[in-house]
């Protein structure tokens, strides 16, 4: 059942250590440590080198059927077992910020999400659970996205963000030091960030980075001043275990709302990955650009986020 929604400004972000990381982030045990969830502590699956230099970094699906190329795209990485083990409490987090009808491609195709949750519950979760800080009315976005009724389907609690759970955390970022992050968000064993790319005025696009300013509350409109260093200090700060880049269909033009199917091109693809930066590297190249092409790519990169560097990256072409 869907919580009825309080009036809190909109934004988006979040998360848990990447795969492979040897440790929790200082920040992240930190907030452990200091809040009743501290039993939740983060567990993800670690595998060997031998393994880990087996799997693809990145994975691009491509086929007419958005789940099916979604499940595909995650079995090519390891399956979801591999991210999610059983008893975990797993944040699926989609771009729902718009009043639009899936084929403007303003929000995350509700296919795509739908099967990110049932994996989720298939590899044992405990709980699923969907939202977005959304920009238009909660209740519209979550019901003309097709996302609420998709994701309930498969098994998630979906629900409207809660100003009142909110929680100003320590980001220790270069440009970013205190903001309010989603308490389900903190508390969550493990994030899936789920965007779908396309085009945006400020930060030119909008791809895996940007979609997770939807776990933040406050004035957002006060980042965009900086927006590139805002992302990647988000980025350091929360990392999902595992990112879907829905490309079913991309919006060009007149992003992030959209309006006008002539915007929107269909390439029946997503792109799944661990590295955020890698992700909207790749998701560059969708619109005819270059990863070193947008500000919080390269600043990422440079911070050691994670890699831009796609010509050097394993990358496994599938169909489905």
């Amino acid at each position: 059942m869907l919580v009825s929604p309080s009036p809190v400004s909109r934004l988006h972000s979040r998360m848990c250590p990447p795969i492979f990381d040897t440790e929790v982030p200082v920040e992240r045990r930190d907030f452990l440590k200091t809040t009743a969830a501290a039993g939740l502590a983060v567990m993800c699956p670690r595998i060997s080198v031998a393994e880990q230099e087996k799997l693809p970094d990145l994975v691009v699906a491509k086929g007419a059927d958005p789940a099916k190329i979604t499940v595909a795209a995650v079995a090519a990485l390891g399956g979801m077992g591999r991210f999610v083990k059983k008893g975990e409490v797993v944040v699926v987090k989609p771009n729902i910020g718009w009043d639009r009808a899936p084929e403007f491609a303003a929000n995350t195709n509700p296919f795509v999400v739908g099967a990110v949750v049932k994996m989720c519950i298939d590899a044992g979760a405990k709980k699923v659970k969907v939202f977005d800080n959304t920009c238009n009315n909660a209740k519209r976005c979550y019901a003309n996205s097709g996302i609420a009724a998709e994701a309930q389907k498969m098994g998630a609690e979906v629900s409207f963000v809660e100003e009142r759970k909110f929680r100003e955390v320590d980001i220790r970022g270069t440009t970013l030091k205190k903001w309010a992050i989603y308490q389900d968000a903190l508390e969550a064993d493990k994030i899936i960030n789920v965007p779908v790319a396309k085009q945006h005025g400020l930060s030119r696009l909008t791809l895996s980075m940007k979609n997770m300013m939807g776990v933040m509350g406050g004035k957002r409109g006060k980042l965009h001043g900086s927006i590139d260093e805002y992302l990647v200090d988000m980025a350091r700060f929360m990392k999902p275990s595992l990112v879907i880049l829905d490309a079913v269909r991309i919006l060009v033009a007149h992003g992030p709302t959209g309006g006008d199917l002539k915007d929107v091109r269909k390439l029946d693809t997503v792109i799944a990955g661990t590295d955020m930066v890698a992700i909207d590297a790749y998701g560059a190249t969708l619109f005819g650009l270059k990863g070193t092409d947008l500000g919080y790519v390269r600043l990422g990169a440079a911070a050691g986020v994670g890699r831009m560097d796609i010509g050097n990256m394993k990358i496994s072409m599938i169909s489905a």
